[in-house]
């Protein structure tokens, strides 16, 4: 009996990972990786709208122009999210900042739907606005939410499953916007409005499941909800020493309030811490356009693969090593992609070297990037902390996402073959600032992280006084 109670409750992990990822990090993946599919019929859409009203069809620049509005409106509300994302976990929780996060889809999915028929291509750009809001309070709350439920030795491995279902969500992306399924040109509207079943599931399935245990004890000082959480999580195991830790995080919290994004730049203790235009690169790269949307399923496959596997060896190499080894990769594949983009007039199987380097370039990003990144703004930081370096995360990372969706067609036109050139810059920076100052994290409690870096901003100090664990590691010291 006992056996069988520790078995269902590791399902009771596994299926709130399943829960928080489907109306999560998928539905980023998702709606990414849709719009690529209906490029054509929504540009025709929106020349059609507009010379019905004016009778006077759109130049092409500004098509263009619309279009690359629309695919950067939704950078632009997951810039939004990410602002809305922190007050949320603060005060409505990790769980249900996940929940009520669904009215944007709803609302979305009810926009899309009936652009169409409402003649009104201003209704696929507001739906592109609130499921890019969605995106963005997803993107920071489930991680978050997952990091703080999953046991040390798991966590690495649980939060790595915000970027397979990122993935999961582009390959399911791509499929449904197949030709043959709802990626025609009757069908499109039907095809953004999609979005709506993944909230459906959710909203079905996380109010069954427990709320952060980190959060139950720590914000709200609830130590009842908190144990009652965590028995249903890890089963009958021992919580002695795991209560203990969220005991002395909470005591090292001393009852602060939560930190607002500015705080963390003047807090000394606290500084260390594609695929909208994926046809277009394959075009790039002559490759034939009848196998361009199949290649654009190889990409969305790549990545969750590299995303599987990063999953599985993570508690294993540790977050730097991944990420170190991803930057590098993509560094060199990008480099390759370059020179056969150079050469391809000379050499007619270079299209495909170059198709392979994007493959290439996307699993490296799969292995060590896509899924380190957003475990690392849960490790770093404490509890009081953590909602604001999410906003700040989510900031920086939806302003690059719109910057780079608005003038990604105008960096293929001025840049031409050395497209890549500007991405392989960021890569080089990444690896090298990795290998420099980010400590490694595997392992580890909160507050052993904590107080690693705590010292390493620090450099003269050595033990803080409302330190109780053992001593800290000092492997990562430069």
């Amino acid at each position: 009996m006992r056996a069988l109670q520790g078995l269902f409750q590791g399902w009771v992990l596994l299926l709130t990972i399943c829960a928080a990822g489907i109306g999560g990090t998928f539905q980023f993946g998702y709606n990414l990786s849709i719009i690529n599919a209906p490029t054509l019929y929504i540009q025709e859409f929106t020349n059609e709208t507009w010379q019905m009203r004016t009778g006077r069809p759109l130049p092409d620049h500004l098509v263009l122009l619309v279009w690359s509005l629309i695919v950067s409106l939704y950078p632009l509300g997951g810039l939004l999210g990410a602002l809305l994302a922190g007050p949320l976990a603060i005060t409505l929780g990790r769980k249900k900042s996940l929940l009520v996060n669904n009215i944007f889809v709803v609302a979305a999915a009810t926009l899309f739907g009936f652009s169409r028929r409402a003649g009104s291509f201003e209704m696929v750009m507001l739906g592109r606005l609130l499921v890019g809001v969605s995106a963005g309070v997803s993107m920071n709350v489930q991680p978050m939410y997952l990091g703080e439920s999953a046991p040390k030795e798991l966590r690495g491995a649980v939060a790595m499953t915000s970027a397979i279902f990122t993935a999961l969500g582009i390959v399911m992306g791509q499929v449904v916007g197949l030709r043959e399924l709802l990626g025609g040109p009757q069908a499109w509207p039907l095809l953004l409005a999609s979005c709506l079943v993944p909230g459906v599931l959710q909203l079905a399935s996380l109010p069954l499941l427990p709320e952060s245990p980190r959060y139950l004890l720590i914000d709200r000082g609830d130590s009842k909800a908190c144990l009652a959480a965590l028995q249903r999580l890890r089963g009958p195991a021992d919580l002695a020493g795991e209560l203990a830790e969220l005991e002395q995080e909470r005591a090292a919290c001393g009852g602060r309030r939560a930190r607002r994004p500015w705080e963390l730049f003047g807090d000394r203790a606290l500084r260390r811490q594609v695929y909208s235009y994926a046809s277009a690169m394959f075009v790039q790269a002559r490759i034939p356009p009848e196998k361009v949307q199949y290649a654009v399923i190889g990409t969305g496959g790549c990545e969750l693969l590299a995303t599987l596997v990063s999953c599985v060896v993570i508690e294993r190499v540790g977050r730097r090593v991944l990420l170190m080894g991803g930057y590098c990769l993509m560094t060199c594949w990008g480099s390759v992609f370059t020179a056969a983009l150079c050469l391809q007039s000379s050499f007619p199987w270079m299209p495909y070297l170059a198709m392979s380097c994007i493959f290439a370039f996307i699993l490296s990003f799969g292995i060590g990037p896509a899924g380190v990144t957003g475990i690392l703004a849960t490790e770093l930081f404490d509890q009081t902390a953590r909602p604001a370096a999410y906003m700040v995360c989510g900031v920086l990372m939806w302003t690059m996402l719109f910057l780079v969706g608005l003038g990604f067609p105008f960096i293929m036109e001025g840049l031409s073959h050395f497209l890549y050139v500007p991405f392989l810059c960021v890569c080089v920076c990444a690896a090298v600032y990795t290998f420099f100052f980010l400590p490694e994290t595997k392992g580890k409690t909160f507050l052993e992280i904590s107080e690693e870096l705590y010292r390493l901003n620090f450099p003269g100090w050595s033990q803080s006084p409302m330190w109780r664990g053992p001593e800290v590691v000092q492997s990562t010291e430069l």
